[in-house]
């Protein structure tokens, strides 16, 4: 599947990055997004080195009109074929054992769910006028198997699968195609701050690889690792005790950090 015109949230680290360099190509259009501008600047660098175009959206993905904007001065310039809703915080029970805050949290809700809502709605009018596009919802496995560790992480993840699976289904006729993954443990600036077992940990390359077959195999939801990923999705029909007693070898702190290292 040939996307021309590349939009990818959370760009300048993890999944995000390795997306970019993975699409990066001659005739592809790529607009990185992030917060931090030095990482930033390198994967625009790398990307360019390899023939694609770039267009770099410096801002806060909350900030909704500087989000709108960018996307529609994207629009204006290239085809948008596929958007990536990648950006993303984890929070969560500190070093000491203290639970999340309410203010973690709603920060976390704002960052996670509503700005990747806000993501997808930015780029839908356009892909509706042309009745063809393609956007990723990139989740998480919390989202099927909640973590007593990450509250609002969990509830993040949640709320986004059920919505990208709602619009798929939505804009099905339309010719907008809605994909939701979800990862488990990926080497990134995110993983880093988990103070915990990482079963399964893969490069964020190698996510990425997966994820791309998943968008051109157009699947709704798909995970990985295979075995981490069937367990998610069979742990809300598993009894109480059973999750309990799979979360217990699971629990872990979330070190203070920056959005993109440890403090």
């Amino acid at each position: 599947m040939a996307w021309q015109g590349i939009i990818i949230t959370g760009a300048s680290s993890g999944i995000g990055e390795a997306l970019a360099r993975e699409l990066a190509a001659p005739g592809v259009t790529l607009g990185l997004v992030g917060r931090n501008a030095e990482r930033l600047g390198s994967v625009a660098e790398a990307v360019a080195a390899a023939g694609a175009i770039v267009r770099q959206g410096l801002f806060d993905i909350r900030d909704a009109d500087a989000l709108r904007s960018f996307v529609n001065d994207f629009a204006a310039a290239a085809p948008l074929d596929l958007v990536v809703a990648n950006a993303g915080i984890l929070d969560g029970r500190t070093p000491d054992g203290d639970i999340e805050t309410a203010a973690a949290a709603r920060n976390l809700l704002d960052t996670n769910l509503l700005a990747s809502i806000e993501t997808l709605h930015a780029a839908l009018p356009h892909m509706r006028t042309r009745r063809t596009g393609q956007i990723l919802l990139v989740t998480s496995q919390a989202g099927l198997a909640p973590l007593p560790d990450a509250p609002a992480y969990s509830a993040s993840k949640a709320g986004l699968i059920s919505y990208g699976l709602a619009m798929r289904e939505a804009m099905r006729e339309e010719g907008v195609r809605i994909n939701v993954v979800c990862p488990g443990y990926v080497t990134s600036g995110m993983t880093a701050v988990h103070q915990g077992p990482h079963p399964f940990k893969i490069s964020a390359q190698a996510a990425a690889r997966k994820i791309i077959a998943g968008m051109e195999a157009d699947k709704g939801l798909f995970g990985f690792p295979f075995t981490l990923f069937l367990g998610a999705r069979c742990a809300i029909a598993a009894p109480a005790w059973i999750r309990r007693l799979v979360m217990n070898g699971m629990r872990f702190r979330v070190a203070r950090y920056d959005g993109q290292k440890p403090l």
